[in-house]
């Protein structure tokens, strides 16, 4: 149910890092106006963010175990977001239904990609819960983790320095994540031992992958 990715190159991070330090930042409510749990900031500059989200997007869906895990059908353009000392976003789910001036996407898979690293700020992890456990997710710059959206989830309070992220949302063509977990796996296992069997046997595996992906796929 989760993957994480290398995503991002140092230079990568340096470029973003730097187009997003010239952009005006504003609080993350103005996206989300009525959540009592976000506090954050958001970027908020039409240049910075189309040239930043460019790269993001291109770095994602040019990613081969990105494209393996999500199936993406849709990829909203990513969205750089900082947080300071006593920032937080409590625990919630990720919306359904994402709107975006194209039309809206539904959010089967969130997406975190760090920009600085987990030495740079204390507290902030990324924490996903799953019934009474639950993971935390600190990553390198350039790394990124995917999740499904349904999932509850929190960035924890900052104590000192600062998170920069970028956060995205997917629209897979698997909508089901057991389904969509199912096939990833089985296309993993086809890919690392299908040419270990006999011809017979792999053409009859290939044949329950495109099966399965016509059943599954919207």
């Amino acid at each position: 149910m989760f993957k994480q990715l290398k995503l991002l190159d140092q230079a990568q991070v340096n470029e973003i890092k730097q187009i997003a330090s010239q952009g005006q930042f504003v609080d993350g409510k103005i996206s989300n106006p009525h959540s009592k749990v976000k506090n954050n900031l958001q970027l908020h500059d039409l240049d910075a963010y189309n040239k930043t989200s460019k790269i993001l997007h291109d770095a994602l869906m040019s990613n081969p175990e990105f494209n393996d895990f999500a199936f993406p059908e849709k990829v909203a353009p990513p969205l750089i977001t900082r947080y300071q000392p006593g920032m937080h976003y409590g625990l919630h789910a990720d919306s359904a239904i994402i709107p975006l001036p194209d039309g809206p996407i539904r959010s089967d898979i969130s997406c975190t990609i760090f920009l600085n690293g987990p030495n740079d700020y204390k507290g902030g992890a990324l924490h996903i819960t799953q019934g009474e456990a639950g993971m935390r997710f600190k990553g390198l710059p350039g790394t990124a983790v995917a999740y499904p959206s349904h999932t509850l989830h929190e960035v924890e309070a900052i104590g000192e320095g600062e998170r920069m992220v970028a956060i995205t949302f997917i629209q897979s063509r698997i909508k089901d994540v057991m389904k969509r977990n199912l096939m990833y796996e089985l296309n993993e296992v086809a890919a690392l031992e299908g040419l270990n069997m006999k011809h017979e046997n792999y053409t009859r595996m290939q044949a329950l992958q495109y099966n399965l992906m016509r059943m599954w796929m919207d």
